[in-house]
């Protein structure tokens, strides 16, 4: 499976993972200052933008093993909401190939009451995947960021739609059920780990990303105040500055 993807700057390599029904496009606002430091791998995944299609019963592992046939080294892995699942898949499997992990808007240990509703949200997909699509960018958009950008929400929107249906099926299996089984393992991980998310997101809240980081030894959270999921489109500075800051040297003591 070889995916599609595309190359920026020169630096220790890092590589950038979108989520569910998404692409590469996604980084888009994060890229100038990434490769500024670093060279960036963008990619698609399976199932999303120019990437071969995924087929039902697609699991995490096949997504991880994609991204891991381009890594040539230790990678700073950044992922996004399913593109962080990928990302601690990743350090479990491939530890070798993960010099550290951004975790940004991730899920984690869902409760009961959250798995009902990400399993509604996949029903309503299957049975009207436009309106499922409207209603994610509902979910995704705070109203004044809509004023104040409808040109993004638009664009999401389109992409969301052009993505084949049984693709976002596929894949949206393994991001509604791949945190369970990864939860009893997430100790195993040591890169250094970064999770954020934005105080407002409803999906992968801030109380998910405090548990992720509790889980993971060594790892620290972020939340960012006013913010929603879609962090490297509503808030790309702060991100990024985050993300450097975390792949950046560390100074070591005199």
């Amino acid at each position: 499976m070889s995916l599609a993807h595309e190359v920026h700057g020169e630096g220790p390599d890092l590589v950038l993972l979108h989520g569910v029904g998404l692409d590469r496009g996604l980084w888009g606002p994060c890229l100038a200052a990434l490769a500024a430091r670093h060279r960036v791998l963008l990619v698609d995944l399976r199932g999303h933008g120019a990437s071969p299609a995924a087929a039902a019963g697609l699991t995490l592992g096949e997504l991880a093993e994609d991204v891991a046939a381009l890594l040539e080294g230790p990678t700073h892995v950044v992922g996004f909401s399913l593109g962080a699942l990928v990302a601690q898949q990743l350090a479990l499997t491939r530890p070798e190939s993960v010099a550290s992990l951004t975790l940004v808007s991730s899920v984690a240990d869902r409760s009961a009451e959250e798995r009902s509703a990400v399993a509604g949200r996949r029903r309503r997909a299957a049975e009207d995947f436009e309106a499922s699509a409207r209603a994610t960018v509902e979910r995704w958009f705070a109203p004044e960021w809509r004023v104040r950008e409808p040109s993004r929400a638009e664009a999401v929107l389109g992409t969301l739609l052009a993505t084949d249906r049984t693709s976002y099926l596929a894949c949206y299996d393994v991001f509604a059920t791949a945190d369970a089984a990864l939860w009893p393992r997430l100790p195993r991980i040591f890169a250094p780990t970064l999770a954020i998310t934005g105080a407002d997101d409803p999906g992968s809240t801030p109380e998910m990303t405090r548990r992720l980081a509790g889980q993971i030894p060594g790892a620290r959270a972020t939340v960012l105040p006013g913010a929603r999921h879609l962090l490297p489109l509503e808030r790309p500075g702060d991100l990024t500055r985050a993300i450097l800051q975390h792949t950046g040297p560390q100074e070591s003591p005199e």
